[in-house]
């Protein structure tokens, strides 16, 4: 509605999974590079945590992106809130394997093992992300997960397993040693700094196409304060001031208009 009055490719702040939109701060260049550290290195196993909005979907979406077709077979698991059999029939559908809704987990098991094989065959490493972890409450499903990295050879594992989630995700895997333990690298996200926050909005309305300076500077630090320095706040305060200032007809977002903005989005 407002992009072309501000002269804008695409609308810059939706809360979607666009890696395009991934603004690198220290701490998710961090995330990325120990994720990645722990694909390729094949360490088995790797936990992401971050508070809710922080960018960990964002993350997954940029590792997939990053990992080529032709040397990473990935499996990406966003609903894991499934029984133990269910979260296997859903990575052997993101795998490629073709199974049958009646067979039992046993079967599945038998034909990942294979997918596994002739993916090692192929000089394929198979990668398995599973987002929104902690909505898994069956500890039974995350006893399935832990169990797949048994699926190894004398001196590598057959598959990387990285499980994000919010930070109850931590709490519930410290509770389960047998999993902690296989964990071989832990990182937690926290939300962007002020100084960060200021470079996040700046860069999104970058790789949206503006061209001009659209928010004053003294309006920074109040998005910032306002938000927590949580990407999905800073975007919904954002995305509602630039609404505001179209239908103003605003030559520019000022701390009026942002202030409007987080006033709306209160009620």
């Amino acid at each position: 509605m407002y992009q072309a009055y501000w002269g804008l490719k695409e609308k810059p702040f939706e809360n979607t999974p666009d890696p395009r939109f991934l603004y690198s701060s220290h701490e998710h260049l961090e995330a990325v590079t120990r994720m990645m550290y722990a694909i390729e290195e094949r360490k088995g196993a790797a936990l992401l945590t971050g508070d809710y909005g922080c960018g960990k979907t964002l993350i997954s979406r940029r590792l997939f992106e990053m990992l080529p077709q032709e040397k990473y077979d990935v499996a990406l698991v966003t609903n894991p809130l499934l029984s133990p059999t269910e979260i296997i029939r859903e990575i052997c559908i993101q795998l490629g394997i073709k199974s049958s809704p009646t067979w039992p987990k046993t079967q599945l098991l038998m034909e990942l093992n294979d997918k596994l094989y002739q993916n090692l065959r192929s000089h394929k490493d198979t990668v398995i992300i599973v987002d929104e972890g902690q909505s898994i409450k069956d500890i039974r499903t995350l006893e399935e997960l832990r169990l797949l990295l048994n699926f190894q050879l004398n001196d590598r594992f057959l598959l990387t397993l990285i499980i994000m989630g919010q930070p109850e995700l931590r709490d519930i895997i410290d509770k389960y040693k047998q999993l902690k333990q296989r964990l071989a690298i832990r990182y937690h996200l926290n939300p962007l700094s002020q100084k960060d926050s200021r470079a996040y909005i700046l860069h999104r309305l970058e790789v949206a196409g503006a061209k001009d300076a659209i928010f004053v500077s003294n309006v920074h630090d109040i998005i910032w304060q306002n938000s927590g320095g949580v990407p999905r706040e800073i975007n919904s305060i954002c995305d509602m001031s630039l609404l505001l200032g179209f239908t103003k007809k605003a030559k520019a977002v000022n701390q009026d208009l942002v202030r409007k903005a987080i006033s709306g989005l209160d009620h």
